[in-house]
């Protein structure tokens, strides 16, 4: 029997984006607190979350507005699976 695939252009059954964008999201917040990666991106980053929650943006919206600066970061902190699961949402969901 052939696994299914999913596919956003067909639907977005089985494909939890806000899941999987709080959790980036979760890793994100993680790296900045622990001061992981360069100063420039933590103060990139902790002021677009603040302008985030200001704004009352979902996370997924976020991510979407923030893909390239992210796989910069997280390259950065050598988070392949952050890296990985970005790749994830770049592809379902975003």
């Amino acid at each position: 029997m052939e696994q299914s695939q999913t596919d956003r252009y067909i639907s977005f059954c089985d494909i939890d984006c806000d899941k999987n964008a709080d959790k980036l999201i979760e890793i994100l917040d993680k790296h900045i607190e622990c001061g992981n990666g360069h100063e420039k991106w933590q103060h990139y980053f902790s002021s677009k979350r603040s302008e985030q929650q200001r704004m009352s943006h979902d996370n997924l919206h976020f991510i979407g507005n923030q893909i390239n600066t992210l796989y910069s970061y997280l390259k950065d902190c050598n988070d392949e699976a952050a890296l990985a699961l970005l790749y994830q949402l770049e592809q379902e969901c975003c």
